[in-house]
């Protein structure tokens, strides 16, 4: 069921590795953020949007991980918003991201998969940082997979972060880059700034941090990417972690 977390803000999680699916009260309707991650949670997922009573009028992904690409009919026929990267790599890979959706959840819509339109000059993360059609402000980074982005939502004190600063998931970064080791800690430092303008942070994976948790998921990934950078094995039991 959805939870809501803030003004016009809710949240829907996922059996399957703690999927978050965030929904936006924008002023003409709502945003679907992330929507996932089985067929008949994207249909719960439908129902609960039906009970709102308020149209979907976008959606929005947050990286072109095949997780993160998905989409019901039941949401309607509404431009999915995306960086120009990710939209890009999510369409190149298109097919990749419906045969891991297909293994992973047979009963998962196959055709709206990554179905995804770049965001307007001025919403790709350039610029004032303006989302455009999306509401709040865009922060596109390189950490974790290329055009990921979070959504800074400051007048509902909320940061949607995408696959960073998870209670549950160590911080993924992306083998086939090697420039993750600087990047990485400079994507948080953009989201801590951003951070300090809200009281609700939504991750991709796991529990909402409110308040005072906030700062301690920078500092446990910060941690995290110290051990890693010193070539030491972190001590930190989150999922993922290296063996």
């Amino acid at each position: 069921m959805l939870n809501q977390v803030a003004d016009g803000v809710w949240v829907r999680q996922s059996e399957w590795v703690w999927s978050n699916t965030t929904v936006v009260q924008a002023d003409d309707g709502l945003v679907v953020v992330d929507p996932g991650i089985t067929g008949a949670e994207l249909a719960e997922l439908a129902d609960d949007l039906d009970r709102l009573g308020i149209p979907v009028v976008a959606g929005f992904s947050t990286h072109p991980h095949w997780d993160h690409l998905l989409w019901h009919p039941r949401f309607g026929d509404v431009p999915r918003y995306a960086t120009a990267a990710n939209a890009r790599i999510a369409g190149e890979a298109r097919e990749r991201a419906q045969a891991m959706a297909q293994e992973t959840a047979p009963d998962i819509p196959l055709e709206p998969i990554a179905l995804l339109t770049p965001l307007p000059d001025g919403g790709d993360g350039s610029g004032d940082g303006s989302s455009g059609p999306i509401p709040g402000e865009l922060i596109e980074h390189d950490a974790h997979a290329v055009g990921h982005a979070a959504l800074l939502l400051a007048d509902r004190g909320v940061l949607i972060a995408g696959d960073m600063l998870s209670d549950v998931l160590i911080p993924l970064l992306d083998p086939r880059r090697p420039d993750q080791a600087d990047t990485y800690p400079a994507a948080l430092d953009r989201l801590e700034e951003a951070a300090q303008r809200v009281d609700v942070l939504i991750p991709g994976h796991g529990a909402v941090a409110k308040g005072p948790e906030i700062a301690a998921r920078f500092a446990v990934d910060r941690a995290y990417l110290a051990a890693v950078q010193r070539g030491e094995d972190p001590d930190d039991q989150r999922w993922g972690k290296r063996t």
